[in-house]
């Protein structure tokens, strides 16, 4: 992977050219900011440049037996260390790294949801075991296979269990030789704090709309709000949003009609709708992806009160939606609003009974939006 091949992000381009050509190589780096915005593939192409033995001012040349072994994310000097479940396909991150390298070539720009995907696993408990700290001081202490340095690339180290992270901790201390750790993270403050202060902070930043909008429509780049991830997920999803629109409408709608209104016939509208919404064919992934996008949308129109258009991320019948109501969105009802969606998003997570959850969150709706 090189430079080249990332989107935007030529600030921390430069910084990492510089650090290379000025043979100011920290040996310990964090690379960290939002989800989507290409952390991974900075590492990586960072490393690919690190090793590159023609490379230019700009990036790694692309063509040497190095960069060709790094593009097939095969090349002996760079290591990986990941979260996984443990099962009887093994207990180390080595047992699962085709899975790894099919997803990262695949589409470098993923989360942890899309890693589980491609691991064909529901829990939500993957971790990077402390036996894997074995494996990493392994790894390192092998001698470079082109006499330089040698990478070892950490995707979501505040996974580490307890015992891993400390272990990891005296190794930043006392590293091998050349060697060179890349930390990718987008919640650094749950790694220890020991941890933190041993390694150089690189902080990505959010995409621009402008350079989001070379690869995706205008309206897709501005709701993805910095994030490349984000963007085609609207894209590919742009089905599911409607439907979840819909949805959303019509609770607040409901909820307005019996909280405002006194309309109570729409009581047992809001009754069937949270029994459509628990049914077993919708799915809870569905279901927990309809709750993130309602707390977006009272987000969207709670500010939307503010009228600076330039802050809303909305298409447009969302935004023709939020011209009434988001009149009902204010101080008094908007924290109980979002805790109250987020609370369900966390039972279904929890395999609640999702028909007593959505009806709940209907009740707590209707409430409220009369504050």
């Amino acid at each position: 992977m090189r430079f080249r091949d990332i989107i935007g992000q030529e600030t921390v381009k430069n910084q990492l050219r510089l650090s290379v050509q000025e043979g100011r190589i920290p040996h310990a780096q964090l690379l960290t900011g939002p989800e989507g915005v290409g952390k991974l593939p900075l590492a990586i192409a960072y490393a690919q440049y690190v090793a590159c033995p023609h490379r230019t001012a700009e990036d790694s040349c692309g063509e040497c037996p190095s960069c060709l072994q790094f593009q097939q994310l095969q090349h002996p000097d760079l290591h990986f260390a990941f979260p996984i479940v443990k099962t009887d396909a093994g207990d180390t991150c080595d047992d699962f790294m085709a899975a790894w390298r099919e997803q990262v070539l695949q589409q470098p720009y993923f989360n942890l949801d899309d890693w589980y995907q491609t691991l064909g696993v529901e829990t939500k408990q993957a971790m990077i075991y402390e036996k894997e700290s074995g494996e990493i001081l392994r790894k390192l202490s092998l001698k470079s296979y082109s006499d330089g340095y040698k990478v070892m690339i950490i995707w979501q180290p505040e996974k580490m269990n307890t015992t891993c992270a400390n272990k990891l901790l005296k190794l930043l201390e006392e590293p091998p030789q050349k060697t060179l750790f890349l930390l990718v993270s987008e919640h650094p403050d749950e790694l220890l704090s020991t941890i933190l202060s041993r390694v150089q902070q690189i902080r990505v930043p959010r995409l621009s709309e402008q350079e989001l909008s070379a690869t995706f429509p205008l309206d897709v780049a501005h709701i993805a709000n910095g994030s490349y991830l984000a963007a085609m997920r609207l894209q590919q999803s742009e089905e599911d949003n409607n439907t979840f629109f819909d949805d959303f409408v019509a609770l607040m709608r409901r909820a307005w009609l019996v909280g405002v209104r006194q309309d109570y016939a729409a009581l047992q509208e809001l009754k069937k709708w949270s029994a459509d919404m628990a049914d077993a064919k919708v799915g809870r992934e569905r279901q927990k992806a309809f709750l993130q996008y309602a707390q977006r949308q009272i987000r969207e129109n709670y500010i939307y009160n503010l009228q600076h258009p330039e802050m809303n991320y909305q298409t447009q019948a969302e935004a023709n939606f939020s011209t009434k109501f988001a009149a009902f969105i204010n101080d008094r009802n908007v924290e109980a609003m979002m805790q109250e969606l987020d609370k369900a998003e966390q039972q279904i997570a929890q395999n609640g009974n999702a028909k007593i959850i959505f009806f709940d969150l209907c009740l707590q709706m209707i409430v409220l939006i009369k504050k």
